[in-house]
């Protein structure tokens, strides 16, 4: 027998302490995170439960309407009205602050983080291995720092969601800015843009239809999250799944699962709409 020899490097210790040490001496910083994720959640869910339902339908059909095409803004009005009628309407707007909270964060984290990525190669090849790390990494560990810094709730799913989901953003962003014609570059340079000009005017116009492809990937992994992340307390849909597992309720379980199916095919057909209707006023433009 040739045993491994008795060699620890107990790396886990040091991010143990590592961690606790944050929630020691940030713990303030981190209160004042917990408040604002609240806030925002629930005044997206308050918003989201205020409209009649009948308005909700007709605003998700005439988006569907306007991004794509008449059949379809009809078939989301349908599944949209079918989720109702399974007593989950409640649920899927309390998924739906929750996925809009994390994904906005997502977006306001990401975007620069793929601009800055984009002009600094030193920091491109940093971020690049905390980003596979990120994508590779079990989501379920991300529960684990979740609920220390946090506690139960949704603001603990928020947290989680965004380490998960922040990754495509950010790598597309820097791909589709780095993706920018240079001779279109030079010409705005040419013509006496700064940086700044040019980016705004010039390579974020240009990179937007794939901007908007990481924003869709970044959304669609956020809604992969809500059943793990109603683990550590988050509400909604996921919830509803997680009790129809404990009580193997068949019905439960699928009534909740087809209906994050539904909120999938929506969110994706949706926002591909959106970067298909930006890619069409672009080439108009041309």
């Amino acid at each position: 027998m040739f045993d491994f020899p008795d060699i620890q490097t107990n790396l886990g210790d040091y991010v143990e302490a590592f961690v606790n040490w944050m929630a020691t001496f940030f713990s303030d910083f981190f209160d004042f995170i917990f408040d604002v994720a609240i806030t925002t959640i629930n005044f997206i869910d308050n918003t989201l439960v205020a409209i009649p339902w009948w308005l909700f339908i007709i605003l998700v059909f005439a988006l569907g309407w306007y991004l794509q095409r008449f059949l379809s803004g009809l078939l989301y009005g349908v599944f949209i009205f079918i989720i109702g009628t399974f007593g989950l309407w409640d649920e899927m707007m309390t998924t739906l602050a929750i996925i809009i909270s994390a994904v906005i964060i997502c977006l306001i984290i990401g975007i620069p983080l793929g601009i800055w990525m984009a002009f600094s190669k030193g920091f491109s090849n940093v971020m690049r291995p905390l980003l596979d790390a990120m994508q590779t990494m079990p989501s379920f560990v991300y529960l684990i720092p979740a609920i220390f810094f946090f506690g139960l709730g949704n603001v603990s799913a928020i947290f989680a969601t965004i380490i998960y989901a922040v990754p495509p953003v950010i790598r597309l962003t820097e791909l589709a800015i780095r993706g920018v014609s240079p001779a279109m570059v030079e010409s705005a340079m040419s013509f006496g843009s700064s940086k700044g000009q040019t980016l705004r005017k010039v390579q974020l116009p240009q990179a937007l239809p794939t901007i908007m492809a990481g924003v869709n990937q970044t959304t669609m992994m956020a809604l992969a999250m809500v059943v793990i992340a109603s683990m550590v307390g988050a509400k909604g849909l996921g919830e509803q799944v997680l009790i129809s597992i404990n009580q193997i309720n068949i019905s439960l379980g699928f009534e909740a699962g087809l209906s994050i199916v539904f909120l999938a095919i929506i969110i994706d057909r949706l926002t591909n709409g959106v970067a298909n209707k930006i890619q069409r006023h672009r080439r108009a433009a041309a």
